[in-house]
């Protein structure tokens, strides 16, 4: 990309979308309130807080299971039909209107804002969690080549298409409302074609912008615990540092700060430079395990993971507990599904506020191919080298899937030359991914709560990132992985709701859209009228042969007359 690209001033919002506004006074307060007061509760009450969520979570994963499985595949589909649709031609914007951001810098932020700390953690500690202990319903065998197999696949399962496809609805509804129809970069604006615009503005509207900072809170609260978690691994490991909680603190502090710096300096400086430098860190990294590592058994694992991803996607995405290990998909599945629901609006909200000017084909093809093809391409470099190494008895990785996920990635590059010194790198990985996770969601958060301003006031953005550490930093205290689990399921549920109410939004304003264009000849529409043609010929030819019949009726009566009174 050349330097001109690079600096050339970003285009103006569309009429009616506020570049800066005054924020919501109520409904930060709200907000605010309703967070410090969970905060306080798991901090001053850890026994009750963690009694109240282990019930709730047993509660949602035995009655509410099902309506997070069903919701995901809902968004996956949906998301293929708008796009391979007339849908597909509309802009994000008005007619002429062109991309605010270049494909790379694109590209870079959103992978970065999307899942970048999940893949680090999970990257690696995932497949070989699977592979020792497989899926209860894969059948494999633990540590056979049918796990590994089975790993990889749901790796792909729980990282690719489906939790692309939640940011892609939830972008896409926020995109088409803020830059086509000028309504502002707030989740309540996608909905006024179900509430109104005066609803929208009201409390209703305010309900569910509310909803939306909740999700987003506790949602990146959680990837900013298993960071926290990773960074203090890594400096056990190559600095000998002990991984306590007081180091997950400091760590969560530190990083903090440094997102208060990115935070000032604007969406155009600290995260789009931050973003393209993990995105070239990560690269170097898995470059680098790809030509010291099995690279040839890396290739293989390549087309045999996705061929075996795709033809066991539909029985993956639809089972539920009726056939299952509950407490497995608790674990997994759900936790993953209702990360992503809750992640949504963050990621919606931020991917839609760097895609204005692209179609909705380019925006929604650009959101569910090119991050996954990277994240396959990620797992089956990092967790194809992890499982090689165990399974071959080059490295024994299993001791560190038992000290936790974080400490796989570690002893996984310790395991190839210059341990130290890639160690040292993931770590700033991990890093610079809180603190672009932290910054664009408290500039969501921000927007949220700002009437939907594409620049709220920093010191609003701030607040939140500092608040929504905090929530980190007292879940990691109270119940470490687990209770960051559980919060973020009990968060979510509600929020399912709003987002199939968000489908239901933005289907209905898009077939009123006429850049669009006419409805196309679908095949079951010529088989409709084929239909109508053949019932209206045989109406048609009834009605003749009863005029006919009527006819000869009236004339033999004629005939009949004319003959008496001849």
């Amino acid at each position: 990309m050349s330097t001109e690209t690079i600096e050339k001033p970003p285009p103006g919002p569309p009429p009616g979308v506020p570049v800066a506004a005054k924020p919501d006074y109520v409904l930060v307060g709200v907000g605010m309130a309703a967070v410090a007061g969970v905060v306080l509760w798991a901090w001053l009450g850890d026994e009750s807080f963690d009694s109240a969520s282990s019930t709730s979570l047993t509660w949602v994963l035995n009655n509410f299971g099902w309506l997070f499985v069903v919701a995901a595949d809902v968004f996956l589909v949906l998301c293929l039909v708008i796009a391979f649709s007339r849908f597909g031609r509309i802009r994000l914007g008005k007619d002429d209107a062109e991309p605010e951001f270049g494909n790379l810098a694109w590209i870079a932020m959103m992978f970065s804002a999307g899942m970048g700390i999940g893949l680090m953690f999970y990257g690696v500690g995932e497949p070989l969690t699977h592979y020792l202990t497989p899926p209860p319903t894969s059948g494999a065998q633990p540590e056979s080549a049918a796990a590994a197999r089975a790993a990889m696949e749901y790796s792909f399962f729980h990282w690719t298409l489906t939790p692309w496809a939640i940011y892609g609805i939830a972008g896409l509804a926020l995109a088409y409302a803020g830059f086509r129809k000028g309504r502002g970069n707030r989740l309540s604006a996608a909905f006024v074609p179900l509430i109104g615009e005066r609803r929208a503005a009201a409390w209703p509207g305010r309900v569910i912008d509310l909803l939306a900072v909740f999700a987003t809170v506790f949602g990146t609260a959680t990837s900013l615990g298993l960071g926290a978690l990773q960074v203090a691994e890594g400096l056990d490991l190559t600095a000998g540092v002990d991984a306590t909680r007081t180091t997950q603190l400091i760590i969560i502090a530190a990083l903090s700060a440094a997102f208060v710096v990115s935070a000032f300096t604007g969406l155009h400086r600290g995260i789009k430079w931050l973003s393209t430098l993990n995105i070239l860190l990560a690269a170097l990294l898995m470059v680098f395990v790809f030509l010291l590592g099995p690279t040839v058994y890396i290739l293989d694992t390549i087309p045999a993971s996705v061929g075996g991803y795709l033809q066991n996607l539909l029985p993956m995405a639809t089972r539920t507990g009726a056939f299952s290990d509950h407490a497995w998909l608790g674990s997994w599945t759900i936790f993953y599904w209702a990360w992503w629901l809750s992640w949504a609006p963050f990621v919606g909200t931020f991917i839609s506020r760097i895609s204005s000017g692209r179609t909705i084909r380019e925006f929604l093809l650009g959101v569910l191919l090119v991050p996954s093809g990277a994240t396959v391409v990620w797992f089956c470099v990092m967790g194809g080298t992890a499982l090689r190494l165990d399974s071959t008895g080059e490295a024994d990785l299993a001791g560190s899937v038992a000290d936790g996920a974080e400490a796989s990635l570690f002893a996984m590059l310790d395991a190839l030359p210059i341990g130290t010194v890639t160690s040292f790198v993931a770590m700033v990985l991990v890093m610079t991914y809180f603190v672009t996770s932290a910054d664009s969601a408290s500039l969501v958060m921000g927007s949220l709560t700002s009437r939907g301003a594409l620049h709220p006031p920093s010191w609003l953005v701030v607040l939140w990132g500092v608040l929504m550490a905090s929530v980190a930093a007292v879940l990691l205290v109270v119940g470490g992985l687990d209770s960051l689990q559980t919060a973020t399921i009990l968060v979510a549920l509600p929020f399912v709701l709003v987002m199939l109410l968000l489908c239901w939004a933005l289907l209905k304003e898009l077939r009123e859209d006429p850049g669009a264009g006419p409805a196309r000849h679908h095949a079951m529409h010529g088989l409709r009228d084929v239909v109508r043609t053949m019932v209206g010929d045989v109406v048609t030819e009834e009605r003749n042969q009863g005029r006919h019949h009527r006819l000869r009726r009236a004339a033999k009566s004629r005939s009949e007359s004319d003959g008496e009174e001849t």
